[in-house]
């Protein structure tokens, strides 16, 4: 039983994605609404048809509700967003902030935003970063993430509202989506060279723990009005995620790696596989120790990707 739940009434948003999905398994013995984009009739809590697109969403979705997770966003793109512009802002920033003020109208006394560690600026490559650490966010994707997150700490206080944020590192587990998937589908179709060690350090947090993180700061009263950085608590070089990934396709682990030299020589073929190639050999290497002050621990690490396949 999870403390806080039993007999209310519960409403998520983008219950049908990687993270939302497993957050609606780890719920469904509970009192659900649903806020989806088309009815499902295979799933059988209550449902509301809503376009954040349009802002087209019912001014009574929250009634009786008395927690709200919202996960529903445009997610991270690594082409080009410039032409996505207006979707990001009204699907990450304007959408949260009415589904917000709807919450409050209905009396809602919780409501808890899965942001993004990129709503925190590009991190320091020579630390951790923490969530004090704030700088500009990259790219329309962070900014309409950090947009939404200071309206929704201005509505929070304002009105009093319990809201918490939680900015997620990279997640992965079963059926992960992105840029996760696009390498494992690499590794395993033979056309991803195998990585060079480079002592990089990325943060990580499996699917499943972060589900935890959402229930935790949805329970603590220490977590109103607070942002939390979730990770496992543990850093990767990309070279440890590769070949964590041939243990899960069951593929000997080369021993032998692309050289650094033949990344350089690519990264200079375009900007945008310089930008990616940065992203896949840099440092995002993030903390959560706030976190762990309110007795968060992750139960899973990288180590255990064989049990928790992609």
């Amino acid at each position: 039983m999870i403390v806080g739940f039993d007999n209310k009434l519960v409403a998520i948003t983008g219950s049908s994605g990687f993270i939302g999905s497993r957050l609606l398994k780890a719920l469904r013995k509970y009192n659900l609404r649903l806020l989806v984009r088309s009815i499902d009739h295979s799933i059988v809590s209550e449902q509301v048809k809503c376009d954040f697109n349009s802002l087209s969403i019912p001014s009574d979705c929250f009634s009786g509700v008395s927690t709200v997770f919202h996960l529903a966003g445009v997610a991270h793109d690594l082409r080009d967003t410039g032409k996505n512009k207006l979707l990001y802002q009204k699907v990450n920033t304007d959408a949260t902030v009415k589904l917000a003020e709807l919450a409050v109208k209905s009396g809602v006394k919780k409501f808890i935003f899965v942001s993004s560690v990129k709503a925190g600026g590009c991190p320091n490559p020579k630390k951790c970063a923490n969530e004090k650490d704030q700088s500009e966010p990259e790219g329309i994707y962070g900014e309409t993430k950090r947009e939404a997150e200071l309206a929704l700490l201005k509505i929070g206080k304002e009105s009093g509202i319990h809201v918490t944020i939680i900015r997620p590192s990279l997640v992965y587990g079963p059926n992960v989506k992105g840029n996760l998937k696009l390498m494992l589908s690499g590794i395993e179709k033979g056309w991803f060279p195998p990585l060079p060690e480079t002592g990089n350090r990325r943060s990580m947090i499996h699917v499943d723990d972060l589900v935890r993180v959402i229930l935790l700061v949805a329970e603590d009263k220490r977590a109103n009005g607070e942002i939390f950085i979730a990770t496992d608590g543990t850093p990767y070089s990309s070279r440890e995620i590769y070949n964590a990934m041939c243990g899960v396709l069951g593929k000997s682990i080369p021993r032998w790696s692309a050289p650094k030299t033949f990344f350089y020589v690519a990264s200079l073929t375009s900007p945008r596989i310089k930008y990616k190639i940065n992203k896949l050999l840099g440092n995002e290497c993030y903390s959560s120790v706030k976190l762990g002050e309110l007795g968060f621990k992750a139960k899973k690490s990288l180590k255990d990707m064989n049990e928790t396949i992609f």
